[in-house]
């Protein structure tokens, strides 16, 4: 009864959309890169990065919005240096999306570990209060402004013109490079601000904080067949998963708690089965081509 009454409250709702929000900002990204044909894997790592960006530079500055600032600068280069392997030097997108990932968990623990003896988490820092839920008010507005960048603008109409057939939009004068790396670009500003989000809700940077929230928030990418409404709402749906277990972790419930741990990434494999062979997007991605453009 009282795990209902939990579930039922008002608290349980907005801690839904509390969860929502890095999965959600992963998502986004994930599809504006897909949309313009790079497959971008390292969501994951791109989240981890900006989160220990963030944490770092709020310890060092004293000034969480400046540390804002410089974490999404962080994260543009390394977007710039993830398209610089995919698109410009086409070495094979899974591949970087991976060696991305590993790449970034390493070096974020070894920082950790020279700038604060630690290998488990920093120190705690100070965060401007309202940052958190400016942020969750962004994801939400962000429903509204990818609709309306995505198929009422002529930056959307030739990003996706980019991702569906790159061959056409290069024969139009379309720069089919500098779309792509736009689009990586803003998955990686998008996907930082998901990691910034996990860090001013906790007060520091631990390790493995991330927890897959990049993958599933590629999982409701695809559930969500690259919509960015019904992507909000796959990513609702992970949240409410997330919510729930910490739900019945509080509440005592008698579940072995690592059941209870496993339940979010269980959802997503069985969601995501359901979903095999059901997606309609066509997209040029990952693929080596021979576009002399790509490489001017």
């Amino acid at each position: 009864m009282e795990i209902l009454s939990g579930i039922l409250s008002f608290t349980f709702l907005a801690q839904i959309f509390r969860m929502m929000t890095p999965y959600y900002l992963g998502a986004s990204g994930a599809n504006f890169s897909e949309r313009a044909g790079v497959i971008n894997i390292s969501i994951e790592g791109f989240m981890n990065m900006a989160a220990f960006s963030f944490a770092v530079f709020s310890i060092f500055t004293g000034n969480s919005i400046l540390a804002l600032v410089l974490c999404l600068i962080v994260n543009i280069i390394l977007s710039i240096i993830f398209s610089l392997f995919t698109v410009t030097l086409k070495i094979n997108q899974i591949v970087t999306g991976v060696g991305f990932n590993l790449l970034i968990a390493g070096v974020t623990k070894f920082l950790m570990v020279l700038f604060f003896s630690s290998s488990s988490n920093t120190p705690r820092i100070s965060v401007h209060p309202e940052m958190a839920f400016s942020i969750t008010l962004f994801a939400i507005a962000l429903i509204f402004i990818s609709i309306h960048l995505l198929y009422k603008t002529k930056f959307g109409l030739r990003l996706r013109s980019v991702g569906e057939n790159p061959w056409a939009a290069e024969s139009l004068g379309v720069k089919v490079m500098n779309y792509k790396y736009a689009g990586v670009i803003i998955s990686g500003l998008l996907s930082a601000l998901g990691g910034i989000w996990l860090v001013s809700s906790q007060n520091n940077y631990s390790d493995g904080m991330i927890a897959g929230r990049g993958y599933i928030a590629l999982a409701a990418m695809i559930i969500g067949k690259w919509k960015p409404l019904n992507i909000f709402f796959a990513c609702l749906m992970f949240a409410a998963f997330e919510a729930l277990e910490i739900t019945l972790q509080i509440s005592g419930a008698d579940i072995p708690t690592q059941l209870i741990q496993m339940l979010p990434y269980l959802i997503t494999i069985l969601v995501l089965i359901g979903f095999i062979g059901k997606q309609s997007l066509r997209l040029q991605t990952g693929y080596l081509t021979d576009l002399d453009s790509w490489s001017a």
